[in-house]
C-alpha cells in the first residue's frame, strides 16, 4: 500500500479472498489502536459483518507477537 487510506479497501478485498478461499467467515480482527483501524467505516463494516474487534496497545508489538515474529 502507498497510503494509509487504503487500509480499509485492502482489508475488504482480503477479507472477501479469505473467505471464499476458506469457506469461513472471520470472526475477528486484532489490531492495534490507531486511526486507520478506528474510523468510523471500518467500524461500521465489522460490525455488519459481525467482526469482533480486539485492539492492542500502540507502540506495543510484544501483544502482537505472531505478526511482529513474521515481520
Amino acid at each position: 500500500m502507498k497510503q494509509e487510506s487504503e487500509v480499509f479497501a485492502k482489508f475488504k478485498e482480503w477479507k472477501t479472498e479469505t473467505e471464499n478461499q476458506t469457506g469461513r467467515k472471520i470472526k475477528y480482527l486484532k489490531s492495534d489502536d490507531r486511526g486507520k483501524y478506528t474510523s468510523n467505516e471500518f467500524t461500521e463494516y465489522c460490525k455488519q459483518e459481525g467482526i469482533i474487534r480486539h485492539f492492542t496497545v500502540k507502540k506495543n508489538p510484544q501483544q502482537n507477537g505472531a505478526a511482529e515474529r513474521m515481520n
